[in-house]
């Protein structure tokens, strides 16, 4: 049914569009100023000469293909983004998905940064703000749920031998319990919290394990119902890290899939500190983690400012545009779908 649009009295709820736009403006102020200063840091330490002999070297064709790969990965968060807001309209649901990109992208913390800005823009558009929460953590756990199927994956492919990766069979092992241990649990809380009763006055852990655990069911539901478009989920991830395998070739040298792909999963925890656009912190557990799979640390350096220079402006170049865009129409009440469509 049609969302209502907010009306006179809701307007101390709803905060100006202005406020946001500045939010996004302030993010990529900073996330300039920190770009800059890393330059001048590359250019001024005797240290990083290397580093900057190796960026000289970069083969323009496989940033071409690099530059691809990254807008097939976002293509790949608004097809998730669609298969699960079904009921919003196509290029609306493309919108508000480029614009969580953007602001993940400039003000990461977990992908918190993303949903913020979602949320206000269907609460300014008068749209059911409770079920926008509640869908964006269903597509959240989906994407985690696939980040941590892949890790589980690649870790036992690699711990067994079928993927290369250098060190230890437990490089492999640890991380692959780890992601299959992850999905298990989370897909079994749906029937333990059916074993525990709410109660009159629950606590805040029962209440949080009953909010999960209906979260996860209905992340379970879309993927025994899928369409099409929920394989988005998949190309976001893969697409991206087939992007930093990229950046590694374009300087002349590759890396195991296994390896790249566990030390990729490992590397970007360091994305959940609130530092915009990640500066310093996704670069440095990135490269590290690449270290510690067996590349080089001057080639994992400068694939690394490749692979997140990419990463980080492309989604904030489009979910800028796409927020503008969006801005534009937050007098208008989203009309909301009542069938599904292909």
């Amino acid at each position: 049914m049609p969302a209502v649009p907010a009306t006179a009295a809701d307007d101390h709820l709803v905060a100006p569009p202005v406020d946001e736009g500045k939010r996004l403006w302030r993010g990529i102020a900073s996330l300039v100023l920190l770009v800059v200063l890393v330059g001048a840091l590359l250019l001024a330490v005797p240290g990083l000469g290397e580093v900057r002999d190796r960026l000289r070297e970069v083969a323009p064709g496989w940033i071409v293909l690099a530059v691809v790969l990254e807008l097939l990965s976002c293509l790949g968060y608004v097809l998730a983004f669609q298969h699960v807001f079904w009921r919003v309209p196509r290029r609306f649901a493309a919108r508000i998905a480029l614009s969580e990109m953007a602001f993940g992208a400039v003000l990461p913390a977990g992908g918190a940064g993303g949903i913020a800005i979602g949320a206000y823009i269907v609460k300014a558009k008068g749209g059911p703000l409770g079920r926008f929460v509640q869908r964006s953590a269903v597509l959240f756990l989906l994407t985690s749920g696939v980040n941590a199927a892949t890790l589980g994956v690649a870790g036992i492919l690699v711990a067994v031998g079928i993927l290369d990766a250098p060190g230890s069979a437990l490089f492999g092992l640890i991380p692959g319990i780890a992601g299959v241990g992850g999905v298990i649990l989370f897909a079994l809380l749906p029937a333990f919290a059916a074993r525990i009763p709410l109660g009159e006055e629950p606590g805040r852990i029962r209440r949080w394990t009953h909010a999960t655990a209906k979260v996860v069911a209905d992340a379970l539901h879309e993927i025994r119902h899928p369409t099409w478009r929920l394989a988005g989920a998949l190309m976001y991830l893969w697409f991206d890290i087939a992007m930093l395998w990229v950046a590694f070739r374009a300087f002349g040298e590759t890396m195991p899939v296994g390896a790249l792909t566990l030390a990729f999963l490992i590397g970007y925890l360091g994305n959940i500190v609130p530092i915009p656009g990640g500066i310093g912190a996704l670069d440095g557990g990135l490269a590290a983690a690449l270290v510690l799979y067996g590349a080089s640390a001057t080639t994992a350096a400068v694939a690394v400012l490749v692979y997140h220079a990419l990463v980080l402006w492309i989604p904030t170049l489009l979910g800028t545009i796409a927020f503008l865009l969006v801005r534009r129409t937050l007098d208008e009440p989203i009309v909301l779908r009542d069938t599904p469509v292909p």
